[in-house]
């Protein structure tokens, strides 16, 4: 059995730049030139979900969503 694949995205439009994700989740976010958020690892295992959630919670505008990868063997 392999491990559950989730996919990290940061709606760039709504994010407006206070830096929670990168603050409670450093590894898989970081801020650009102008302080916005930026998903660096945008596929992670479920050993990271915990983190890519706490950042969901941070996160005022609700920019930041985490959802299963679809798995091609069981089509979930």
């Amino acid at each position: 059995m392999t491990d559950r694949k989730y996919q990290v995205v940061l709606d760039r439009a709504a994010c407006t730049g206070h830096g929670r994700c990168y603050t409670v989740a450093p590894e898989l976010f970081r801020d650009d030139e102008q302080g916005f958020g930026v998903v660096t690892i945008p596929t992670i295992g479920g050993d990271r979900l915990a983190e890519a959630n706490q950042a969901v919670a941070a996160c005022p505008e609700r920019a930041i969503a985490v959802a299963p990868v679809p798995d091609p063997e069981t089509d979930e």
